[in-house]
């Protein structure tokens, strides 16, 4: 394990990435609770909506999969999905 800033680790494995901690994003009310949020903005501008939701995402990165976790507030909440392919970047 490669060990960077902050306590970050990777695997090493490009193909298979294993990155830690788990990452989390957090938007609108899900974020602190202590601002208004897209919710509120969007009920009370029915006729110019945001384009922004509230919203939490939060998962790991392991043997390359992302496992999104139970608390994520989108559809792929508990579900491991493969990660997407990386264009390969040639070398000058």
């Amino acid at each position: 394990m490669k060990t960077g800033p902050g306590g970050w680790s990777w695997n090493g494995d490009a193909e298979r990435p294993t990155f830690n901690p788990s990452v989390l994003i957090r938007s609108g009310h899900h974020a602190d609770g202590k601002h208004s949020c897209w919710c509120t903005y969007n009920a009370e501008h029915p006729n110019d909506p945001a384009p922004f939701k509230c919203f939490a995402c939060h998962s790991f990165v392991r043997d390359g999969h992302i496992q999104f976790l139970s608390d994520c507030t989108h559809a792929l909440a508990g579900q491991t999905v493969p990660l997407p392919p990386w264009p390969v970047r040639e070398e000058t």
